[in-house]
Parts: structure tokens; C-alpha cells; sequence
């Protein structure tokens, strides 16, 4: 039986998502033909990236062409590295959502203004010249 979970996301770019990887401090494996993700007991699935939770738990990271998916054996997760499933998508959506829309600004013209992060909110003001 397996004990791995799948949790759909509103990720789309990869370069946004390492980006937020990087910020979280957290490892991870990539490879075009496919990682391991360990999970309960030694049981493994193959993904486009394996993020190393702790020694033996990984988060896989599958890109379907509905978006990526977030695969885990979310209880190991939660015990070896303290955070719940919820948790651990949350801090990642939000530095994603954060590598996104400075991409997204930068791309259209507009420069960061001035950034506040404050319990679990980040506000970003941008501006630009005309």
C-alpha cells in the first residue's frame, strides 16, 4: 500500500520554483529522465524533482500538463521535518507567488519599489517611469 499523496498547485514555471526552493533552504535532486522520491519503508516513485525533506522523506515535484504536482508521503514529512502537509505548501506557494510577480513586473517595465515582509504577508511596491 502506498502511502504517497498527490497535491495539485497553481505552480507553472520552474525557474520560479527553484528560485523559491533556493529560498526555503531546501535540497533538491533534477533530472530530465526522473529522481527517486523515498517515502514510507524504502517505497519510491520517480518525479522530475526530489525535494530532500529529511534523510528519508522526499517531496516530488511532477509536471503534468494540468500544472505540477506535489508528491509526498506527507505523514514522514510531517514527523521528520515538523512541518504539515499545509505548511510546507503554503511557505512554498508564497515564495513562488513572489519569484513570479518580480519576473512578471520586471518583464512589463516596473522596478521594485520597496518590499515589507511581515507575519506571513510580503507587500511589494513597484512603480514605473513614464
Amino acid at each position: 500500500m502506498s502511502h504517497f499523496t498527490t497535491v495539485q498547485t497553481k505552480i507553472r514555471d520552474m525557474v520560479c520554483l527553484r528560485e523559491a526552493l533556493k529560498d526555503l533552504n531546501l535540497d533538491y535532486t533534477e533530472a530530465e529522465e526522473g529522481v527517486e522520491v523515498k517515502g514510507y519503508h524504502g517505497q519510491t516513485l520517480k518525479a522530475n524533482i526530489a525535494i530532500h525533506a529529511s534523510k528519508s522523506y522526499d517531496v516530488g515535484v511532477q509536471v503534468t500538463q494540468q500544472g505540477i504536482e506535489l508528491v509526498a508521503d506527507w505523514w514522514g514529512v510531517e514527523t521528520t521535518r515538523g512541518l504539515t502537509e499545509t505548511e510546507f505548501v503554503n511557505q512554498l506557494s508564497q515564495r513562488y507567488a513572489y519569484h513570479k510577480i518580480i519576473k512578471e513586473v520586471k518583464a512589463r517595465g516596473f522596478a521594485l519599489e520597496e518590499e515589507n515582509e511581515e507575519q506571513d504577508t510580503i507587500q511589494l511596491t513597484v512603480r514605473k517611469w513614464l
